[in-house]
């Protein structure tokens, strides 16, 4: 999953999408999730440094990276995933 390269991301999780002029607040986690996907980590990556560093479990923290890619996606802030036949 790729962010969209117009997407400003702030360091205190102010996110400004100029497409739609909408604009959102992340908390810490989801801040730090959204800097590592925009310089080209993929999801496995996040899962494997998230777990290394903070006390979590990898199915929980899994499962939360997948809802927040979701929203992600909901909103629009990520490119579409171009299917080849």
């Amino acid at each position: 999953m790729k962010i969209k390269s117009n997407i400003a991301i702030s360091d205190n999780g102010f996110v400004f999408d100029p497409n739609t002029g909408d604009s959102y607040n992340l908390n810490n986690t989801a801040a730090e999730i959204l800097q590592m996907l925009k310089s080209g980590k993929n999801e496995q990556e996040i899962i494997k440094e998230f777990t290394g560093k903070y006390d979590v479990d990898e199915t929980t923290f899994e499962q939360n990276l997948y809802d927040f890619l979701g929203m992600l996606g909901h909103y629009d802030l990520v490119e579409k995933e171009q299917t080849t036949y």
